[in-house]
């Protein structure tokens, strides 16, 4: 056991990792905890489905547009500047949105207009925070448990920043007093990350107009068979998947009958999941054996979903979500760990990039669907036919695997990763 926690914190000796997940850590909590305060806030103030759909696609959408911009960004200037700005302007808007919920002046269209400025900062932030890992990182050997301990951070925030909302929203001040807390968590987080001393950047000559670098981000990650692969199965997780949590505030209180706390235990029960997957992860020695890891986890989180939308009890909803937050977690983890590990350097901010826009741009796309189709079908339906597509996506990259591995395999031994003789990490069925 010690040895495995050892394992598991080396990221931690070098000074500048330790001041980046404290940043990380202030930073995403604040986030998911005024993501939960502006799903509630929402549906309080409209109790309409539709618009709890509209919240994340005008949360969500600047990212899928501006992504691959942003990740252009992100391969030729400071990814630490890039950083600090996107928090000084997410912790201005939330002050701003705060005070207006308190003076209970807030209209629906100023949440949606600070979602809209929150997803353009994420659009630039998240691929910079990606690609900083390996500036900071000194060791090449400890990549995968960085990578991981970063999506622990990510998770953990889902289980603490929904608590930390559930527990100060009530009726005459609690978004607002999320929002602010939100305003002040930024303020620490860009003192955290402008202490940081990245590895400096390689120069870049000549680098081309941004529509060319683009091009070239796409052109390598849709035309190298693993990433691609991989990206399609996370546009599909994304978009049928991760967005039913749109309708969670419908669930928490429609179906379960509970209320504002009820909607933060759910989500808290999906964060603890996460936690406990990602340091599994972090714990694991090599990227080997991973390409079984994901299709197995779309399973199981396809399936924990489709249990999740027709319980009436409470208890049971809390378990489900905490093996679908288990299974999701994992999926992205492993992607992201894979990708990391086979992309070039150079072309890393484009790519990680893309998983931005996969991740956080897909879902508004599926958002918007949930949110109309769930009318007419309802709520529990629509989840169940949303985590049917992911079963039948897990098991046709299932079928995938080979291929992926005969491709993948040399990449790994020509750069020390894997031995000729060692496991592949897209195992033959």
């Amino acid at each position: 056991m010690k040895k495995t926690l050892t394992h598991i914190l080396r990221p931690f000796q070098y000074r500048n990792y330790r001041l980046f997940f404290l940043g990380q850590s202030i930073a995403i909590n604040g986030t998911w905890m005024s993501l939960a305060a502006l799903s509630w806030l929402t549906f309080r103030l409209t109790h309409d489905p539709v618009s709890l759909g509209l919240l994340m696609f005008y949360k969500q959408a600047p990212t899928f547009f501006l992504s691959p911009f942003g990740g252009v960004l992100v391969d030729y200037i400071s990814r630490r500047r890039l950083i600090v700005i996107a928090q000084l302007i997410d912790g201005t808007t939330m002050a701003g949105l705060g005070v207006l919920t308190i003076l209970e002046r807030v209209e629906v269209w100023q949440v949606f207009a600070a979602c809209v400025v929150m997803g353009i900062t994420k659009s630039f932030e998240l691929p910079a925070r990606q690609a900083l890992v390996v500036d900071i990182v000194e060791d090449r050997e400890q990549m995968s448990n960085a990578i991981a301990l970063n999506s622990t951070i990510f998770h953990s925030a889902r289980l603490i920043g929904p608590m930390i909302a559930g527990t100060l929203i009530i009726p005459w001040m609690g978004e607002g007093l999320c929002f602010l807390l939100h305003a002040v968590f930024c303020a620490v987080a860009v003192r955290c990350f402008a202490e940081l001393r990245p590895r400096p950047m390689e120069p870049r000559v000549n680098p081309g107009s941004v529509l060319g670098q683009m091009r070239a981000g796409f052109s390598y990650a849709f035309g190298f068979p693993p990433v691609r692969d991989l990206l399609i199965l996370m546009i599909v997780i994304s978009l049928f998947g991760q967005s039913y949590n749109t309708l969670l505030p419908v669930f928490a209180e429609t179906v379960l009958g509970g209320d504002a706390g009820t909607y933060g235990l759910l989500l808290s029960a999906t964060g603890l999941g996460a936690v406990i997957s990602s340091l599994r992860l972090a714990s694991r020695k090599s990227v080997l054996g991973l390409g079984t890891v994901i299709y197995q986890s779309v399973v199981v989180f396809g399936l924990a979903l489709i249990l999740f939308a027709y319980t009436e009890s409470i208890a049971l909803a809390l378990v489900l979500q905490f093996f679908g937050g288990m299974a999701g977690i994992q999926v992205f983890v492993g992607t992201n760990t894979i990708i990391q590990t086979l992309v070039d350097d150079e072309l890393r901010g484009r790519v990680m990039s893309l998983m931005g826009m996969v991740f956080m741009g897909a879902m508004p796309l599926g958002s918007l669907l949930y949110g109309k189709v769930a009318g007419p079908l309802g709520v529990q339906r629509t989840v169940m036919a949303g985590a049917v597509i992911c079963i039948v996506a897990g098991l046709l990259f299932r079928l995938r695997l080979p291929a992926l591995r005969r491709i993948a395999l040399p990449v790994y031994e020509e750069r020390g990763i894997v031995t000729p003789e060692a496991p592949p990490v897209f195992p033959r069925p």
